[in-house]
């Protein structure tokens, strides 16, 4: 096997393992939801998740103190927004769906990112198939919630409206952070992410008049639970993400939203017995065609481009993307 095709097997692996350790982890939130009260389980896998990812930090000798403002900023931000609100929200709807559903729901917050976008940055328009893509995203989680009194009845509505403030949450946090310069890592920024949410996340489950450590019942499915989303979806995975995107791009490592569902779907039926509807699939068929709407002049962009290095491979091209601040842009995107 030659360099190349080891790069793309590379590249492949790295989107598998996202997508199964992502996917997986909607069943085991459901598991560790028996015994745990949502908000608290959340910050405990973070406590663990940061400890490990610090470790990683320490061991590959990466810079790890923030030293500008922007830095502090960044991590707050970081830990309020895709930690801390993020999960406290997911963890806490997720008592009232199933993971499939869950999953399905979240992966809406690339639809909805723009709409953020275009009031905090600078030159972001929102085209025709930009504000078509928005609203079969939204069609899409309604066709799921099925709002009526069966849903009200069971819950189901209120976590999707829980589920829907966790994807606007994490939307808006990455819009917030999108143009921020760190002196950091992409590995120990999400380091110190993962702290500041944790902490976050205690402050709210003490807060919180339907949570106490005295409710935690320590059964060894929660204590699986923890150490699962911990290790394999936090840590194994978000380093595999980072690795993934440094390789093929923010717009080819987002199709793992739609990968992870799937997963999450199968495992929770194998696994749980969680039914699988015909409305929760169609839903997920109309979220995914409004990403691609969203979507669709980058993806156009760059089929283009792949189209015109296969007939003239051998043109000098100049460089599609730079990396600013650890994040990658896309030229004339």
């Amino acid at each position: 096997m030659d360099a190349e095709n080891i790069y793309k097997f590379r590249e492949v692996g790295l989107f598998v393992v996202v997508a199964l350790v992502w996917g997986a982890s909607f069943p085991a939130i459901n598991i560790g939801l028996e015994s745990l009260p949502p908000i608290l389980f959340a910050a405990l896998r973070y406590d663990v998740a940061a400890v490990l990812v610090f470790a990683f930090v320490a061991i590959k000798g990466l810079a790890w103190r923030p030293s500008t403002v922007d830095d502090w900023v960044l991590i707050g931000l970081g830990g309020l927004l895709l930690i801390g609100a993020h999960f406290a929200f997911l963890f806490t709807g997720q008592q009232y769906v199933t993971g499939g559903v869950a999953s399905i729901v979240l992966s809406v917050s690339p639809i909805v990112t723009p709409v953020f976008a275009l009031a905090v940055l600078p030159n972001e328009r929102l085209g025709v198939t930009g504000v078509l893509g928005l609203a079969f995203g939204l069609l899409g989680v309604g066709i799921i919630a099925q709002p009526g009194p069966e849903a009200l009845a069971g819950g189901q509505l209120y976590g999707i409206v829980l589920l829907m403030l966790s994807a606007t949450s994490f939307a808006l946090g990455a819009v917030l952070t999108a143009r921020m310069q760190t002196t950091l890592s992409m590995v120990s920024l999400q380091a110190w992410m993962m702290a500041a949410g944790a902490v976050f996340l205690h402050v709210t489950s003490a807060l919180h008049p339907g949570e106490s450590v005295a409710a935690a019942n320590w059964t060894p499915e929660a204590i699986a639970a923890i150490a699962f989303l911990a290790v394999f979806a936090s840590a194994i995975g978000y380093l595999a993400y980072f690795d993934l995107q440094e390789r093929v791009g923010p717009i080819e490592t987002s199709l793992v939203n739609y990968a992870s569902p799937i997963v999450a779907t199968t495992s929770g039926w194998a696994l749980l017995g969680e039914p699988v509807t015909e409305a929760t699939v169609t839903g997920f068929a109309v979220i995914a065609f409004g990403f691609w709407l969203c979507k669709w002049s980058t993806f156009t962009w760059k089929l283009t481009g792949l189209a015109d290095r296969v007939r003239h491979p051998r043109a000098s091209r100049s460089p599609d993307h730079v990396v600013v601040g650890g994040k990658i842009y896309y030229r004339n995107h």
